[in-house]
Parts: structure tokens; sequence; C-alpha cells
């Protein structure tokens, strides 16, 4: 401030010593001499004054692109904050059928459930957010009767495993995997098919299954 009034009072002495100058056609030395650094001195402080306003630009500019990642930052982090992960494995004693009909496989004892997407009561996993999910099934069964499993999106076949009825084939084990884009609701199971069975009991039937990338 005290220097923004020391340059209007030396520009107003500028200009009355132009006007006594134009008037008188002379002037002092030493006054000539001063009025050439003043005006030397004004362009240095123009100059400054402009690399401050692009000081100051640049620095707005940083501060914007500081928030936008900061901003990029925290929706990153809410998707990654969304885990779902489950498995679950069959907990009946002995087999479990064969029935008439197809029936959805239950898997009474959970293992883990983050995100509680699945119902150990009803055996089926309902997408709590849309995006890319992983599924896994395996089973351990009797040779002498049929064993096949299906991996359901909805009413959508995905993937199956079986094996056929043999006299000599003691037990079987099989299995399943695969990635499944859902929607919001979408709602996956395993259903066994008619007239087939898989053991229970033990620790070898099991479903799981994991977001692996939010939409």
């Amino acid at each position: 401030m005290n220097v923004n009034i020391s340059v209007l009072m030396l520009l107003f002495c500028g200009l009355t010593l132009a006007q006594n100058t134009e008037e008188t056609q002379s002037c002092s030395p030493d006054m000539c001499e001063l009025l050439k650094e003043f005006g030397a001195m004004k362009e240095k402080l123009a100059a400054t004054e402009n690399r401050l306003k692009d000081s100051e630009t640049r620095l707005t500019n940083s501060e914007t692109r500081q928030m936008n990642s900061e901003t990029q930052i925290v929706a990153l982090n809410s998707k990654l904050g969304i885990k779902v992960v489950f498995s679950a494995r069959t907990s009946t004693s002995g087999a479990i059928g064969p029935f008439n009909t197809d029936t959805t496989l239950v898997y009474g004892t959970v293992i883990t459930n983050e995100g509680n997407a699945y119902n150990q009561n009803t055996g089926i996993f309902t997408a709590p957010v849309a995006g890319t999910y992983y599924f896994t099934f395996f089973y351990h069964a009797g040779g002498h009767q049929k064993s096949k499993l299906t991996l359901v999106k909805n009413s959508q076949f995905i993937v199956d495993s079986s094996d056929h009825q043999t006299a000599d084939d003691k037990a079987d084990n099989g299995g399943n995997a695969a990635f499944v884009q859902l929607q919001r609701g979408d709602q996956v199971f395993v259903r066994m098919t008619a007239n087939t069975h898989v053991w229970g009991d033990g620790y070898c039937t099991s479903f799981s299954g994991f977001l692996v990338s939010q939409n």
C-alpha cells in the first residue's frame, strides 16, 4: 500500500514536472534522472504484478487438480469399501437326495458371509450391488447314484458338473466355477437335478463366491 502511494506521488510530481518542462523547455538533470529511474521502477513493478498473477493462477489450478484427485480417491475408496465374500458348506448327515424334482441346494453351515448376501436358510445368494462376481461349487457323492449340480442365475443356467452312475465307482467328486455379471437383486444358487444326489456331511460339498469388481 505504501509503495502504491509513493508511486502515485511520483506520478503526480512527474506529470507536474512534465508540464513545467513543456512550458519552460528545460529539465533539471537530477530530476530527469529521477524520472528515468521512476519509469524503470514502474516497469519492474508491473512485471512483478504479472508474475504474481501467474503464480496465483497456477496455485488455483493446482488446488483444483488436488480437489479432483481427492474426489476420485473418495469414490474409489467407496467402491473398494463394499466387500462381498461368502463361503458355505452342506451340513446334512448322509446323502442329500435323490428327489423327484429339481431342488435348490441349501448350504446350511456358513464359513464366511461378509456383506450378508448369502442366505443360509434358502441357499440363495442375492447381489447387493451390480458388478462382476466369481462363484465356485464342489461336491462329493457316492458312485451308486447319479450326481448333477448346476449354477443358476435367476432362471438362467450358467455352468454345471455331473457324474453318471457306476457299479464299481464308490465315490465321486466334481465342481465348476464361473465369472458372472450381476445386477443388484439378481440371485445365484446351486440347483440339484431331479433323481441325483450329493453327500451332505463332511466338508466336501461347498458353495462360494465374491465380488470381483463393482460397476
